[in-house]
């Protein structure tokens, strides 16, 4: 069985090198070849001797998902979904902005945690992701991108572990990926610009500061541990003065002098006027002022939930109770709902094998011209 070459960082990268008889310098060659310049065909990384190129094709392959489907939303944001065998599929999506591009990548093939406002939870847990699938959605999106923008430079300046999974329940294949997202041969991206997503796994947050801090994401959602335990189910594991205290923590290898907490704004559920002041005790008790900021997060609605997205006027009044308390806070503009790819909405299509597979079947080719139309439309907005 060859070996997949997206599995590897560089440090992974150079030891399967040596295992094989060749110097550091010819990972470090091979790496920017497959990262910087999207190649998956040995005999192309021209500046590679004739022998390596030989032996790697007799011991290794360069290969990324198949691409189940493509769609493409008014707004510009584009929802890939990626084949990961066995009748699961995974979601990635890109944000289009005037100043970035955000990519939002799925560490899992399902999620554990079970939140009651996450599809994802929904669907139930199939399987993790190995560190190759993890990175392969952007090696995808990232060259696909380039192609059809017609430009060399990099088109993604900021990636999120926001897609289906909880990142820190896959720790082993995470921080590889991550390694390979911020180096420079790869992709080099700041560590501003990659955020991790959790609900709250303790010692995986103390483990993230130590081995590889990025910027830290965490779903908080609730301002007392009873209403977590009911929202997060994690949260009766891991309950909030561990959960705060471990972000307090992280703060001191953050490349961020704060923590972002995300709060899904449910209607009747945790967005009112006394729960923003609770909340505020909360922070204020966990921490100094400035040490963290709120994203507030409109639901964005899927089957089965049985819960209602916050009137806009409920959200600007607890948005402005927090702000007043000198939190800052944001509500985060929803993209990409009419695709379902906002955020709470990616599912992917774990049930049904033949449903997968035939789409797969159906869209090897995806169709450009919406796309080209769609992001021109994006960029004039």
């Amino acid at each position: 069985m060859t070996a997949n070459l997206l599995d590897f960082d560089l440090d992974g990268l150079a030891a399967f090198c040596e295992r094989h008889g060749e110097k550091r310098f010819r990972a470090t060659q091979l790496f920017r070849w497959i990262h910087q310049k999207g190649a998956a065909d040995f005999d192309a990384m021209s500046d590679l001797a004739l022998s390596l190129r030989g032996k790697l094709g007799g011991i290794a392959r360069v290969e990324g998902l198949p691409v189940a489907s493509q769609q493409v939303s008014q707004d510009g944001t584009i929802k890939w979904l990626f084949d990961v065998g066995g009748g699961n599929a995974v979601e990635a999506v890109f944000i289009p902005e005037a100043d970035r591009g955000t990519l939002c990548v799925s560490s899992q093939a399902g999620c554990a945690v079970g939140c009651r406002f996450c599809a994802t939870g929904h669907q139930g847990f199939s399987r993790n992701l190995t560190s190759g699938e993890i990175i392969a959605q952007l090696w995808f999106a990232e060259h696909f991108l380039r192609r059809h923008l017609e430009q060399d430079e990099r088109v993604i300046s900021n990636v999120v572990m926001m897609g289906m999974g909880e990142p820190l329940q896959n720790y082993a294949a995470l921080v590889p990926a991550l390694k390979t997202m911020l180096d420079d041969h790869g992709y080099g991206l700041s560590r501003r610009r990659v955020t991790v997503s959790t609900s709250g796994v303790v010692p995986m947050i103390d483990r993230l500061a130590a081995d590889c801090p990025v910027a830290l994401a965490v779903s908080l959602h609730a301002p007392t541990d009873d209403l977590r335990d009911r929202l997060v189910p994690l949260n009766r594991k891991y309950p909030l003065a561990e959960l705060l205290a471990a972000c307090r923590r992280y703060l001191q290898h953050a490349p961020r002098d704060f923590i972002t907490f995300e709060y899904c704004m449910l209607a009747g559920v945790n967005d009112s006027v006394a729960q923003a002041k609770e909340l505020i005790a909360l922070l204020r008790r966990a921490g100094p002022d400035g040490w963290c900021k709120l994203n507030l997060i409109p639901f964005n609605p899927f089957p089965g939930s049985g819960l209602t997205c916050s009137a806009p006027n409920q959200v600007a009044a607890f948005a402005e109770v927090l702000g007043e308390a000198g939190i800052v806070t944001t509500v985060r503009k929803t993209r990409g709902d009419d695709i379902a790819a906002a955020c709470g909405q990616l599912a992917g299509d774990v049930r049904d094998r033949t449903h997968v597979q035939g789409r797969i079947a159906r869209q090897r080719a995806v169709p450009l011209q919406p796309f080209e139309a769609t992001m021109a439309a994006a960029k004039e907005d």
